[in-house]
């Protein structure tokens, strides 16, 4: 029962880490979900601490070394062997530690003996990041046989490749950050020689001038995974009609700054899609792909893309006709669809969030008695991001006519010296949090 309840309470820092002083069984209960993947947890400015903590795990033979070179650093031995319990191992955090060193010559010094802490006979991960260039790496073979999820660049150096080639075949999600230039081929039969890759993250640095053979072997060498993919997210619009071929796709995450039709989604269907992120793609292609999936539908998000009120009517549509389960949505609502949004509040009566994008010659009262009137029960969830400071008088309305529903989780991006009547509402158990800006990601509140 302890270790379902701090599993639960992890994503909560503060209170997470306050647990490490309650006993020793929650401490040692907490350390190895703690250390599992230590980076997530890394406070800037912090590096230092942790830096310390992980040069305790050093032999008294190498400490003896580095003293004897003009390094010293007065650490006891940890109370755990922390490294044991580390699972992800990202190699970018691990030179970022290194480079708080304040003295150059000590980086260089103690590098080796930092990675070799986390790389040997006596570890073992399932998370790997590789985000920048480095050298053949001792001690693959033990440490990365059993790797589930790796990150790395397209040009990385071929020896790690073909050492990655020959030791994991169990890669479940893969990232890649696709190059401009010098793209190593290898990874190709990197992804040929998996099992089974049910994630996939195409992370283009420049969208606008890509290496388009590389791009379209690459694209083509998710075929043999093509059942099985199920997360799919782009920084660039596909060469291939490779999206065709995931049949049991469940989410896909597109994002270009380019102008691009994206033609690639017409007629695209993806029946068993739940969650569909969109930035910088045109609303016509996104209500063609809205149109042709099979009322899976959970989360829409769609921002940072300039449409008309025509295209803004027609996706609005798409989605009261196709998406019945719809529980989140993030999406301009253009003035004149306001009565067109509130069929999709009858229609979508799963709803839990909405995130607005709202611009300048805005109706808020009408936007807000729509809320009050037509809202399904399961909605409390919302997010305003508008140009317009709301008058005062119109949110009291709001809240009022509120009254006997969910309390409120609300943000506002604008709102200003409105603290004293959220706390009036707070009170009398209408809004139970809000915040004056915007913060967390797209669906989160709290």
């Amino acid at each position: 029962m302890l270790s379902i309840n701090v599993v639960q309470l992890q994503d909560d820092k503060k209170t997470f880490h306050s647990c490490l002083s309650v006993n020793k069984t929650w401490c040692e209960t907490i350390i190895p979900i703690l250390w599992k993947n230590p980076w997530k947890y890394l406070k800037r400015g912090k590096e230092k601490s942790l830096l310390n903590v992980i040069i305790s795990h050093l032999s008294d033979e190498i400490k003896n070394n580095l003293k004897n070179q003009g390094i010293k650093y007065l650490v006891k031995k940890p109370l755990f062997n922390y490294i044991s319990f580390c699972r992800y191992l990202n190699l970018f955090k691990v030179k970022k530690l290194i480079n708080a060193m304040d003295k150059e010559f000590e980086r260089i010094i103690i590098k080796n003996d930092i990675f070799n802490i986390f790389i040997n006979e006596d570890t073992k991960f399932t998370h790997l990041y590789i985000p920048y260039q480095i050298h053949l790496i001792p001690g693959i073979k033990r440490c990365f046989s059993e790797i589930e999820f790796l990150s790395c660049n397209t040009s990385i150096n071929n020896n790690v490749l073909v050492g990655l080639i020959e030791v994991c075949n169990s890669i479940k999600e893969l990232e890649l950050i696709i190059e401009q230039y010098n793209n190593n081929y290898e990874i190709i039969r990197l992804i040929k020689t998996q099992k089974k890759l049910f994630n996939i993250s195409f992370l283009t640095k420049y969208s606008y001038d890509t290496n388009e053979s590389f791009c379209k072997i690459l694209e083509n060498s998710l075929i043999k995974h093509a059942n099985t993919i199920q997360y799919f997210k782009t920084t660039k619009q596909p060469i291939t009609k490779i999206l065709s071929s995931f049949i049991n796709l469940k989410v896909l995450e597109l994002d270009c700054e380019i102008d691009l039709k994206w033609n690639c989604l017409e007629n695209l269907s993806l029946p068993f899609l739940q969650i569909l992120r969109a930035s910088f793609v045109p609303v016509k292609a996104l209500t063609s792909l809205i149109e042709n999936t099979n009322g899976y539908l959970i989360e829409i998000k769609i921002d940072h893309i300039l449409h008309d009120e025509i295209n803004n009517k027609r996706i609005i549509q798409a989605i009261y006709q196709n998406c019945p389960y719809l529980k989140y949505l993030e999406l301009l609502i253009k003035n004149n669809n306001i009565l067109e949004f509130e069929n999709l509040l009858i229609n979508c009566q799963y709803l839990i969030g909405l995130f607005f994008i709202i611009n300048n010659n805005f109706d808020l009262d009408k936007l807000f008695k729509i809320l009050t009137e037509s809202s399904p029960t399961s909605l409390f969830k919302f997010k305003f991001y508008i140009d317009i400071i709301p008058k005062l008088d119109s949110v009291k309305l709001f809240f009022d006519n509120w009254k006997g529903r969910h309390p409120m989780l609300l943000q506002f991006s604008k709102v200003v010296n409105f603290e004293y009547l959220m706390e009036k509402y707070k009170a009398e158990g209408i809004i139970k949090k809000y915040d004056n800006y915007l913060h967390g990601k797209d669906f989160e509140w709290i």
